[in-house]
């Protein structure tokens, strides 16, 4: 039986385990890529490590989250990146030069090769052929140690494209498509790989911008295969000798098959507050807009961009509406330049702000209150924005910039004619806002503002605990929730102790002075799809740091779980669903043989709430190695104890 993409990249990488679909597995990792958001974090772990120099391929840093430099802490957290990078050997884009997804994928990506990044979206790079996965810092600071990285096979579901896309319809609406049919949790477990004639019509950044919302999907990734459109794609990098030609066999197999006619794909929108709450276009048109914005890893390219100005060389943008546009990267905000598309942005009276994900990942651009914004953004969790209460809505390019000219939400196809967009065959590229590594960093200074604090030392999990439920949450909790974004909270992600202030207070203001008053360990019971969204992985850490032990939920969103982990955070399933209704914020368990319940490898432990004696039956869905990990306290002390003993 023939392979798919996927497995043919794995079969290439595979350390260790089979390729079955649930089976535990581990995979040499190529590239690894961080953001300033969470690498501060990753490079402190690496450091910790004790090694001299990354063992990757290829390692790059960037700054694209951090970009506010309201005092000193963003841009101490620059210069410590940069003088890391050089030491360690790693390259360094520059604040400003782009967003890592759009700069990785123009300058680096590779296909066939495997990346992991310490960013939920990282999977856009699938767009261009490659592994790519989203992770923890932790596992990125292993990967650059040259640790493989450990994970789950995952099913790989196939998706069959035929058909062309229309006019005034676009990449953003095929993956908003798919998280109409499947939801957020509809990829949790999988990689969901594109094949079919309908490929033939979608470029490398139509791609990424599929593989790049698969995140949203909940898959372990998405992927494309390598074929002539990559190739002129690279070419136009002048990057074509990295080019190799990637496909599924005649009979490879995929776990199910899912028909997409991109020929029917109309305009679609996702509603707050989800971005699976996706509806048509039409159905919502006539809501007033009072702001646009075109920017994020997912939709910021060249093409994206061009789409709007071509529109607004014909028409205004609508008084009382705010329209901003964050290019991707330099050398998109260049050749939008060079090919005469940024003076129709400018002329019609849109906003140009630098190379980043600024409102994004809530820093600036919040809406006004009781308003709509429509963002070609990723996600539209609640209040994600930076406004409480806020109506942000998902779209494309082109549903973004006709509600701008309308004032309302619009189908683009009330524009009328359709000017399509062309690729450049050749890119302007500059790469002055990337350094590359030096050859021998070892008298490289690491410079560190105050602001940056040694990471936390956690004990060995005990034998027996008794703890206390801290808090209790419904279905769908992102990371947002438990550790919120923002330019008030961003700024700490390299202090623990300040960061924790803010753990949860999206939900509970009162849970980070309760935390630290409880004499116990801490218990956060869960809903369904708990710990969705970011990658970040402060949303497992500092909540570690407060105490919290145990995580006892329906279900978890993969990368938040591995993450808990990594941080010697237990994390159960309810044996029963029906018990979660039972347990109350307060409750006092008790979990005798922990610790050896977790090394003999059991499945299942029973936990007994003090205050009545009943008992609750909990799963331990873990692998051999997650098992001693948490035993250990956390993966560092883990591998610490690993290279000791060798």
């Amino acid at each position: 039986m023939g392979l798919n993409v996927t497995e043919k990249i794995i079969a290439e990488h595979i350390v260790s385990g089979e390729m079955t679909a649930g089976a535990d597995i581990a995979i040499h990792i190529d590239q690894t890529l961080t953001q300033d958001a969470t690498g501060t974090m990753a490079y402190l772990e690496f450091e910790a490590i004790g090694l001299k120099r990354v063992k990757t391929d290829l390692s790059v840093s960037y700054v694209d989250h951090n970009l506010l430099q309201s005092d000193f802490r963003n841009a101490d957290d620059h210069r410590f990146l940069r003088t890391i990078a050089a030491k360690y050997g790693i390259y360094f884009s520059k604040p400003g030069n782009g967003i890592c997804h759009q700069v990785h994928l123009e300058r680096f990506s590779a296909p066939g090769k495997t990346l992991l990044g310490s960013d939920s979206h990282t999977p856009t790079c699938g767009g261009c052929g490659m592994l790519a996965i989203g992770a923890g810092g932790l596992d990125v600071a292993m990967a650059m140690a040259g640790q493989p990285f450990h994970l789950r096979m995952p099913a790989v579901i196939g998706v069959h494209l035929t058909g062309e896309l229309q006019p005034w319809c676009s990449a953003r609406d095929v993956i908003l498509e798919l998280l109409r049919r499947l939801t957020v949790k509809g990829g949790v477990g999988r990689v969901m790989e594109y094949f079919g004639p309908g490929l033939a019509s979608l470029t490398v950044p139509d791609r990424a911008t599929i593989t790049n919302m698969g995140a949203e999907l909940g898959a372990t990734t998405s992927v494309f295969p390598s074929d002539e459109m990559t190739r002129r794609f690279l070419a136009a990098q002048g990057r074509e000798e990295v080019w190799v030609p990637l496909k599924a066999d005649e009979d490879a197999q995929y776990a199910q098959v899912i028909e997409l006619n991109l020929s029917e794909i109309e305009p679609m929108i996702a509603c707050p507050s989800s971005p699976d709450n996706v509806v048509k276009v039409r159905e919502v048109a006539g809501r007033p807009v009072s702001q646009v914005l075109i920017g994020s890893c997912a939709n910021s390219s060249y093409r994206d961009i061009a789409i709007a100005a071509k529109v607004l060389g014909h028409h205004s943008i609508s008084d009382g509406v705010s329209f901003e546009i964050n290019p991707g990267s330099r050398q998109v905000l260049e050749n939008i330049e060079a090919h005469g598309l940024l003076r129709p942005l400018i002329h019609a009276g849109a906003r140009i702000h630098q190379s980043g994900c600024l409102g994004c990942i809530g820093m600036g651009q919040a809406p006004a209150t009781n308003s709509i914004s429509l963002r070609t953004f990723t996600r539209n969790f609640p209040g994600r924005s930076g406004t409480k209460n806020d109506q942000v809505y998902l779209c494309s390019p082109e549903t973004a910039v006709a509600s701008a000219v309308y004032g309302v939400i619009t189908d683009p196809r009330d524009l009328g004619q359709y000017t399509p967009v062309s690729l450049p065959d050749s890119f302007i590229v500059n790469d002055n806002g990337i350094i590359p590594p030096l050859k021998d960093g070892s008298m490289v200074e690491v410079l560190r503002g105050p602001n940056i604090q040694p990471l936390p030392i956690f004990e060995p999990l005990a034998e027996d605990l008794v703890c206390r439920v801290l808090l209790k949450t419904g279905d769908n909790i992102t990371t947002d929730h438990i550790m919120p974004a923002g330019s008030k909270i961003l700024p700490l992600r390299s202090n623990i102790p300040a960061i924790s202030e803010y753990v949860f207070t999206a939900i509970d203001a009162e849970f980070p002075a309760r935390a630290k008053a409880s004499n116990l360990p801490g218990v956060i019971v869960g809903g369904e799809n708990y710990g969705q969204g970011s990658s970040r992985e402060h949303a497992a850490l500092a909540p570690r740091y407060l105490g919290v032990q145990i995580k006892l939920v329906k279900g978890f969103a993969r990368i938040h779980k591995a993450n808990l982990v990594n941080f010697g955070i237990v994390p159960m399933t309810f044996a029963d669903p029906s018990d979660y209704d039972a347990i109350c914020q307060g409750d006092e368990l008790s979990i005798s043989g922990l610790r050896q319940s977790l090394l003999a490898g059991a499945t299942s432990l029973c936990i007994k709430r003090l205050s009545d004696g009943r008992i609750f039956e909990a799963r331990l869905e873990l692998s051999d190695r997650e098992r001693q990990v948490l035993a250990a306290g956390g993966l560092l002390n883990w591998v610490k104890a690993q290279l000791q003993d060798k």
